[in-house]
């Protein structure tokens, strides 16, 4: 496949991702999309397929069960009802089929702490030790970021194999010999609700300024601007996923904000993905707004 190709094929999958997360809340039409993109209907499938792994139709349905997952602990004052409207659902008895489906338990049975439950689970799988940790005294910083644009590589699952990912970026930077840049990483779906294996994590690098590149064989895309609960956390494998819990799960319901469908992004000083230690220092950015 063409350079070229390659690129515009990438960009029409990261514009219907972020078409998808900008109107969740909608019935998304997948025939207005591809007259927007000005792509046939079959392409559009074919390339997000390509792409992400799964169909349009599929994402479409496990982000509005993401969003609406984390809106039953949050919002604390709507209805399972109101819930299904904010995340596109035409009738409460179409999501209520769809959620048990997914989580293996009613949006009540959600809500009322079956969501601990499950996301343990997931956390236990991933973390390298047992030890919690105690996050009670760390206090996030809101920020409002500017729009960020960057080179990426796309990694299916999470878990420690996302460091062959990293390598492959980090051997890209050295090619283009890249002095100033930022690791980042992008997280499409959150890992303590979407099973590990399914996870869409994006390995970014985000030039300083923009050289002149020798290699220009990755795609690139654009982070929305936004405002963020920024969190700062110095630790090791296995330690990111257990913020992300107390994140959601804690500081989340009692700070008075609730998430947006935008995916949160990790920045890192220091990525364990790529260091002898494989210790990391970090911020993880949640999309939040007030309520």
């Amino acid at each position: 496949m063409k350079k070229s190709t390659y690129e515009k094929r990438a960009k029409i999958a990261n514009d219907v991702m972020n078409y998808i997360y900008k109107y969740i809340d909608t019935d998304i039409n997948i025939d207005d999309l591809s007259i927007e993109l000005n792509v046939s209907k079959f392409h559009l499938h074919r390339i997000f397929k390509d792409e992400f792994g799964k169909n349009i139709y599929e994402s479409i349905k496990s982000i509005r069960l993401e969003k609406a997952a984390n809106l039953l602990i949050t919002n604390k004052y709507s209805t399972i009802t109101d819930i299904a409207k904010m995340t596109g659902y035409s009738s409460q008895t179409s999501f209520l089929r769809a959620f048990k489906e997914r989580f293996l338990m009613t949006p009540k049975m959600w809500k009322n702490g079956g969501y601990k439950e499950y996301s343990n689970k997931i956390v236990e799988k991933i973390s390298s030790t047992n030890e919690s940790i105690d996050f009670s005294k760390m206090e996030p910083s809101i920020v409002k970021m500017p729009e960020i644009n960057g080179y990426y590589i796309r990694h299916k699952g999470y878990d420690k194999s996302i460091k062959k990912t990293w390598q492959k970026l980090q051997t890209w930077i050295y090619t283009n010999d890249i002095k100033e840049y930022k690791q980042m990483a992008l997280h499409h779906d959150n890992p303590i609700i979407t099973p590990l294996e399914d996870c869409q994590y994006i390995a970014i690098v985000v030039l300083e300024n923009e050289e002149q590149l020798k290699d220009l064989s990755l795609p690139t895309l654009i982070i929305p601007k936004g405002i963020y609960a920024k969190f700062s956390l110095k630790g090791k494998y296995g330690d990111v996923i257990k913020l992300i819990q107390w994140v959601y799960h804690t500081w989340l319901i009692q700070s008075g904000y609730e998430t947006t469908p935008s995916p949160s992004y990790t920045i890192y000083q220091k990525n364990h993905f790529l260091s002898d230690d494989e210790e990391f220092i970090l911020d993880y950015y949640l999309p939040i707004k007030y309520v």
